[in-house]
């Protein structure tokens, strides 16, 4: 490995060998991401048949028609895949976090620092992916990296950005250059993807958790026929619930507003591409959740966010309304349209968190038949 000295001048250098935990498209596109970088990849996903394959043929099935760079070089053994390794980033879904962490504890290089890319809350305990990862890695720092980027976009070449996280040390705040999310940012850094540097790992994580929830209830509402002064509402309002989630938490509003909060969520509730949307959407045109995606086994990461960030936000006596709706829409068998309607015919408040005031609705009572009137 690279050792981390004082000796290394002004900035930190980067990390060469990096393992990329996870064949999905993402991983695969981080992969060619720090490949053009010029780093040497080892991609590593869970069916070694087709990670054979893949380095026979060099064709990656997640993102097909983009060959990856000769540097980056695809395996199904996982021990062959860390050793040597400078960091890791470990891209499987977020309910596997966990259990993958506890298989390369033993594998890891000493003190290789870990890079979440997966984005949710831990169900039953409420943590923090990166506070999972501190549980099952200690030695290794730990970071976050999220941000607005679709898979085959970044994988493409279209200019991209994101922020990378990791909680900083006395020294590393003086010196934020020389910091393990600078090492990850230059590692990763190349012409046309841009990597931010932060010390907020907690409001970057809840920014790319709690937007996939929002975007489901933005595809609900779109698929329900309504447009996008909705979509608008709920973007906003998502962000405010987001802010309050990420400093109960210990991080700062201010994060939420860059990349992997603002950034990532309109995006997100933007675009068809987003299988959070794209869920939302088959839902509010009435299709029944076993049918959509036309029957597949589509994992979403917002549908199981939905329980995880509403339970540890009623721990932590925080008010996400929307989050809410969604939670009692997907999971309880709620009603759609009076879900929403009771959404929006709460009492009014006022938009700046520091005025306190609360006046009842002067509608309330015609909200759920304005709703019911476009959702049947």
């Amino acid at each position: 490995m690279t050792p981390l000295s004082p000796d290394f001048g002004p900035s930190a250098p980067p990390h060469q060998t990096v393992a990329i935990l996870g064949a999905g498209a993402w991983g695969a596109a981080l992969g060619i991401l720090a490949a053009r970088a010029g780093r040497d990849v080892r991609l590593w996903g869970r069916d070694a048949a087709a990670m054979d394959a893949m380095a026979r043929t060099r064709e990656i099935p997640a993102l097909p028609d983009i060959a990856p760079p000769a540097s980056l070089q695809p395996t199904g053994d996982l021990a062959a895949a860390l050793r040597g390794a400078d960091a890791v980033l470990l891209v499987t879904p977020s309910h596997t976090v966990r259990e993958m962490c506890r298989a390369i504890a033993a594998l890891l290089e000493p003190g290789a620092p870990v890079v979440l890319c997966a984005k949710g809350v831990e169900a039953g305990t409420g943590l923090l992916l990166t506070d999972v990862a501190e549980e099952e890695l200690p030695g290794h720092p730990i970071g976050a990296l999220s941000g607005p980027t679709f898979a085959r976009e970044a994988a493409l070449g279209h200019p991209s950005a994101a922020t990378i996280a990791f909680t900083f040390t006395d020294a590393e705040h003086a010196h934020p250059e020389r910091s393990e999310a600078a090492r990850i940012a230059v590692a990763l850094g190349s012409e046309r993807f841009r990597p931010y540097v932060s010390d907020d790992p907690a409001g970057v994580e809840v920014g790319g958790a709690v937007k996939n929830v929002i975007a489901i209830a933005c595809g609900m509402m779109t698929g329900a026929g309504f447009g996008a002064n909705t979509r608008a509402a709920l973007v906003v309002r998502g962000m405010s619930e987001m802010k309050r989630l990420a400093v109960a938490l210990g991080g700062r509003a201010a994060t939420v507003s860059g990349l992997s909060g603002a950034g990532d969520l309109s995006m997100t509730c933007a675009s068809p591409a987003s299988r959070n949307m794209s869920l939302g959407v088959q839902l509010g045109e009435g299709i029944a959740r076993a049918d959509c995606f036309e029957g597949r086994p589509v994992v979403v990461e917002g549908e199981r966010a939905a329980l995880a960030v509403t339970d540890l936000a009623r721990r932590l006596d925080v008010a996400m309304p929307v989050c809410e709706a969604v939670r009692r829409v997907l999971h309880e068998g709620a009603d759609m349209g009076e879900t929403f309607a009771a959404l929006w015919s709460m009492p009014l408040e006022a938009e700046a968190p520091g005025m306190n005031m609360e006046i009842d609705h002067p509608a309330d009572a015609a909200a759920v038949q304005a709703f019911a009137e476009v959702i049947s």
